[in-house]
């Protein structure tokens, strides 16, 4: 088994899970651009702008740029993981539950083991 491979598809797994709690949350909330939207169209937005990170990443691991791709998902959820700590008290902050900083912050520890295992 590639257990780099598989480490990094786990943390984008998790990643996924945390986007479908952003909705949950309401994540769009706490975006300048976003925050004064109508609840229906902020959801649209922020859902869309998903679109072409994940057609990214995706696009990219199955034409074999894995370690470019690997290092730039890596270092988003490191700065995800800080950004959230740093926002956690914001007042649309949604993401309180166990559930949800347990997917935010092992995101960050994986990430963090990924980029170690790969020097």
């Amino acid at each position: 088994m590639n257990w780099m491979l598989a480490l990094f598809a786990l943390n984008f797994s998790l990643l996924l899970l945390h986007e479908m709690d952003a909705i949950r949350a309401k994540e769009w909330k706490m975006f300048i651009f976003l925050k004064d939207m109508k609840e229906q169209t902020g959801y649209c937005v922020f859902a869309l702008v998903h679109l072409p990170l994940y057609f990214l990443v995706i696009y990219l691991m199955a034409h074999l740029y894995a370690r470019q791709v690997f290092l730039l998902v890596d270092g988003f959820l490191i700065v995800h993981a800080v950004i959230h700590f740093l926002f956690r008290k914001h007042a649309a902050n949604g993401f309180h539950s166990a559930y949800s900083n347990m997917l935010i912050y092992s995101m960050a520890v994986l990430a963090i083991a990924h980029f170690v295992m790969m020097f």
